[in-house]
């Protein structure tokens, strides 16, 4: 979908998907070729490491589903996560760097399958739990509460946070990281009809048919579900992630290169769970990865996505938190794709300019010095 940038704003722009074409569509275009793609067939049966590992645990716990060769975590009690519990996929899911950077801290991770590896850092353990179900931690147990992308799993949100918000030590934070299904593109290199333009609405439909919301970002639902649990001083940030190296900024350019990687190597971790609810055949979700693979390849669609990070803090026992107004979130800035024609407006420069140095008088007025800001007595000034 095309867009207008979202300016002062936490929130994505309002967003009008494409309708969600049928799957016969992709096999009626037929397979395509994608250079370099050296995607393997993954084995159903998890490797000896996994199994080693958890020889403790019962075996029934070990009975993993399995759709096209993927395996998936069994369905105990409500458990309801779309993501694989592969080895493919779980190599991006690493809390090492966290214990290592916090060397005095414990790190615990908690998990709905038990795929963590034989070898773990002395201060990191791994936890089987359900965070959709009553968290089995303690009371004030943890500092810092990290939690990302649970959009389509969780049911309710509000009863989510306030699990967290019990676990969570009197000053300590959460933090909470979503991305939003929908793509953009504000230069119209994006069809409707197009692998990429289908992604959001894949998982926007697959969502309903199991009851879980993929549009927590849009909606923002983090922010109020935090703010019903009792966290105060929250704040948010909201992310533009361009998906490919299109980008003309260099540090944009990367991220997008690190955004593609993240979905194409491994696109079937990603979207064989909901292809399965909607009952797509298995030639048509491989028609469709190819097809998605290429268009995420190509340099011509120049598309992008929100992810939102929100944090808050528990306060301590009668403490007077003043309610503070909403203050106006920056606006998040259009990507200028590379090679693009850049249009410097130099009279809105200029007005800048006049205007940011009326405000530096301004707050020097009452010094009597009336040229521009000083800088302060800890800098020196030149």
């Amino acid at each position: 979908m095309s867009s207008t940038p979202a300016t002062g704003s936490a929130e994505p722009p309002t967003a009008t998907p494409a309708p969600l074409l049928p799957p016969e569509y992709w096999t009626q275009l037929g397979m395509v070729n994608v250079d370099g793609d050296t995607d393997e067939e993954s084995d159903s049966a998890l490797g000896d490491d996994k199994l080693s590992s958890t020889a403790s645990i019962s075996s029934s716990i070990l009975k993993y589903r399995t759709i096209q060769g993927r395996t998936y975590h069994s369905e105990i009690g409500n458990a309801s996560y779309w993501g694989t519990n592969d080895e493919r996929h779980s190599e991006s899911l690493d809390i090492f760097d966290v214990a290592d950077r916090f060397p005095d801290a414990t790190v615990v991770g908690s998990d709905i399958s038990p795929i963590q590896p034989t070898w773990v850092p002395p201060n990191v353990k791994f936890e089987m739990e359900d965070c959709t179900r009553d968290w089995t931690f303690p009371e004030d147990d943890f500092d810092f509460v990290h939690i990302r992308y649970l959009a389509g799993s969780v049911a309710d949100w509000h009863e989510f946070f306030r699990q967290a918000y019990r676990v969570t030590k009197q000053g300590g934070y959460l933090e909470s990281y979503e991305g939003s299904p929908h793509i953009y593109s504000d230069d119209n290199t994006m069809p409707a009809d197009s692998a990429i333009a289908q992604w959001g609405p894949l998982f926007i439909n697959g969502g309903k048919i199991i009851g879980r919301s993929f549009t927590v970002v849009d909606d923002a639902v983090q922010r109020r579900a935090m703010e019903a649990a009792g966290y105060v001083d929250i704040q948010e940030k909201l992310v533009k992630v361009p998906s490919g190296p299109w980008p003309a900024d260099p540090r944009l350019k990367e991220i997008g290169l690190y955004a593609q990687h993240a979905v194409d190597s491994d696109i079937e971790g990603f979207i064989l769970f909901f292809t399965n609810v909607q009952q797509w055949s298995r030639e048509q979700v491989q028609v469709y990865i190819a097809h998605l693979r290429k268009e995420l390849r190509s340099l011509k669609h120049h598309v992008y996505y929100y992810q939102k990070v929100v944090w808050g803090r528990k306060p301590f026992p009668g403490e007077h938190v003043k309610a503070k107004t909403a203050e106006k979130a920056e606006g998040v800035p259009a990507i200028t794709p590379e090679g693009a024609e850049v249009k410097i407006d130099k009279k809105e420069k200029a007005k800048e300019k006049a205007e940011k140095k009326g405000k530096d008088v301004a707050a020097d007025e009452n010094t009597g010095d009336t040229t521009e800001a000083k800088a302060p007595a800890s800098e020196p000034t030149t």
